[in-house]
């Protein structure tokens, strides 16, 4: 356990208080795909989005432990799931490589704005043809003078209806090569660069999701993150970090869930009795505080072991695993106890379950996971 101190305390308290401001309405926010931006501006205020990032540029230079100790007091105080992604992938998937790789003027440029929340980030690193399969990328990257021709497609972009800087990963290299990928910073705005319309999805119906097209979008150089051909390094960077920050976050949501099970089954009464003196039920609880308290253990031991500059390789994919299968878990099992009041949508514990399923794909599906956790014991 961590013995966390005043101001990372204070950090958690200021986030939980916003609890029902965020929450406000999330039910229907999820029925009509609802993007909130007076609730993204009531986050903005907190300085969440700054939280991990240098002080020289608005940031509150907090480490990864800390930044996702916050998001897990979000995850635990804000019924609005959509909205906890969309700033989780604005924080990971934006500001993270922007301040790790982006060069001094581009920082000094939009750093802050994305540290303040003025501006929304977004990355677009899958295909239409190809998944997760990075390494079979088309978008094209090509050197002309101080710029960058950006040429393909994008799907699956979570914030990009709604961005106004999105990372974009192409080849500038040979196909089928790690050393072939690099990362830019592209604004909106851009000539060439356009959005597809909102796409309609099972669960996170709040955080708007779209395609993304490039037709000969020129990128200043000066935009490049990292040097060329250092997208896998950006992209690994960013995916650690996306991994831990979004989980943190679906942590505070599955102790919400044992929290309301635990006092739902103490108070609901069937047949005489408390429905939490049934076995089946009791099992159901357990069930819910093993898996959260082990999704916890794995998710802190492996953000302590990257802030310490450790090799996190198996640690991530094992973490993301175990804390993805929970939460669907908990998720299910929530609506179990609750029976027939689970099931109505009003209740909101049934978008949790359509939420959760996005847990088990996004940033590498389970089935990867376990391929890279097996190819780390040399079974590959």
């Amino acid at each position: 356990m961590t013995d966390w101190n005043e101001d990372q305390k204070l950090f958690r308290k200021t986030i939980e208080e916003l609890g029902p401001v965020l929450s406000d309405g999330h039910v229907e926010a999820d029925r009509d795909g609802e993007f909130s931006r007076a609730k993204w501006a009531t986050l903005a205020a907190s300085g969440l989005f700054g939280l991990p990032f240098d002080e020289a540029f608005g940031g509150l230079g907090q480490d990864v432990p800390t930044t996702m100790y916050v998001l897990e007091g979000l995850g635990h105080a804000n019924r609005d799931g959509g909205l906890s992604f969309s700033a989780s992938t604005h924080l990971a998937s934006t500001g993270t490589p922007l301040n790790r790789f982006g060069k001094p003027a581009l920082k000094q440029r939009l750093l802050p704005a994305v540290c303040a929340g003025e501006i929304i980030g977004a990355h677009a690193i899958t295909e239409p043809a190809h998944g997760s399969d990075a390494m079979g990328m088309q978008t094209t990257a090509v050197p002309d003078g101080d710029h960058y021709i950006l040429n393909g497609s994008k799907a699956f972009v979570s914030n990009g209806p709604v961005a106004d800087v999105v990372v974009v990963y192409a080849r500038t290299g040979n196909p089928g090569t790690a050393s072939g990928i690099s990362a830019f910073l592209v604004e909106r705005g851009t000539p060439g660069l356009s959005f597809g319309n909102p796409i309609e999805k099972m669960g996170l119906r709040s955080s708007p999701l779209c395609e993304l097209f490039l037709d000969n979008v020129r990128v200043p150089a000066e935009n490049l993150l990292g040097r060329p051909g250092n997208g896998f390094l950006v992209l690994d960077h960013v995916m650690k970090r996306e991994i831990l920050y979004g989980f943190a976050i679906n942590l505070g949501e599955m102790q919400y869930r044992l929290e309301q099970a635990t006092t739902y089954a103490r108070e609901r009464t069937q047949f005489g009795s408390p429905i939490g003196s049934f076995q089946a039920v009791q099992h159901r609880v357990v069930d819910m505080l093993i898996g959260t308290e082990t999704a916890r253990h794995w998710l802190y031991s492996t953000g302590r072991k990257l802030a310490q500059g450790k090799d996190v390789t198996t640690d991530v994919a094992i973490t993301k695993l175990v804390v993805s299968e929970a939460a669907l878990a908990s998720a299910l099992n929530t609506v179990s106890v609750f029976g027939g009041y689970g099931y109505m949508a009003e209740y909101g514990f049934e978008k949790d379950v359509r939420n959760a399923v996005a847990g088990t794909i996004y940033s590498g599906t389970t089935e990867i996971q376990k391929s890279r956790v097996a190819a780390m014991l040399g079974l590959g």
